[in-house]
């Protein structure tokens, strides 16, 4: 099995951290977008299902607002999810609500999967595969090839065009070790910097991070386009 590559019959304890915490504003008239159903369920509850079902994950931490605490412990509970340990408070920033989750997990945690909890259409193979080169490499992030022309923009004016095909749409999940992720985290809380994603704090702390090929329809639903693009998908599935 991919764990044995390190000469070890135990797999990697891996955490899921799910940050929660966001203000949903683009989505208009102050709604939690995370409690919307999407095809008969809610967005939050298909997201965390993914982990729940996935055998390569051992928990799950929802990081959240703590109006959302007992909401999102009531939805757990009416799905039956056994892996969800904890739901704890986040912070004011993506990156602070990611590490409150990630200080959270359990002390054996080998990896942490960092996943966007508005991306309910994540498929389980992605989410295996992301898990499985991050063990192999150290650290892994789901991306996608761009498809547009991409143009570098100043002042207004087109300036040039930039080659696409050194570049990639990160999503997530994004795996890294625990004990590394988190001094990463650390370090930039401490800096007082606000990146955009895991990887760009990994990647400030000097970690390389592996590049898994995800899938276009692993979307994140912020806008109600968004959950018309997404029940679409889900209905071209199901068909």
């Amino acid at each position: 099995m991919w764990w044995k590559k390190d000469r070890t019959d135990k797999r990697p304890f891996v955490s899921a951290v799910i940050p929660a915490a966001g203000s949903s504003t683009r989505m208009g008239e102050e709604t939690n977008k995370l409690l919307i159903e999407l095809d008969g369920m809610p967005v939050l509850a298909r997201t965390l299902l993914v982990f729940e079902r996935c055998p390569l994950v051992d928990e799950i931490v929802v990081a959240c607002r703590e109006s959302d605490i007992m909401p999102y412990a009531r939805l757990c509970e009416a799905f039956g999810m056994q892996k969800v340990r904890q739901i704890v408070r986040g912070g004011g920033s993506r990156s602070e609500s990611v590490l409150c989750g990630v200080k959270a997990c359990a002390e054996q945690a080998d990896f942490v999967a960092i996943h966007d909890a508005a991306r309910p259409l994540l498929r389980l193979g992605d989410l295996m595969r992301v898990i499985e080169d991050a063990a192999e490499h150290g650290a892994a992030c789901l991306v996608v090839p761009m498809k547009d022309s991409v143009k570098r923009v100043e002042d207004g004016w087109i300036t040039a065009d930039v080659a696409r095909a050194s570049l990639a749409a990160a999503q997530t999940p994004q795996v890294f070790g625990r004990k590394k992720i988190q001094r990463a985290l650390e370090l930039v809380q401490a800096r007082g910097l606000a990146p955009t994603d895991d990887c760009a704090a990994a990647e400030l702390a000097g970690m390389r991070v592996f590049a898994t090929l995800g899938s276009y329809t692993n979307i994140k639903v912020t806008t109600p386009e968004d959950l018309v693009v997404a029940e679409a998908f889900l209905q071209e599935a199901e068909g």
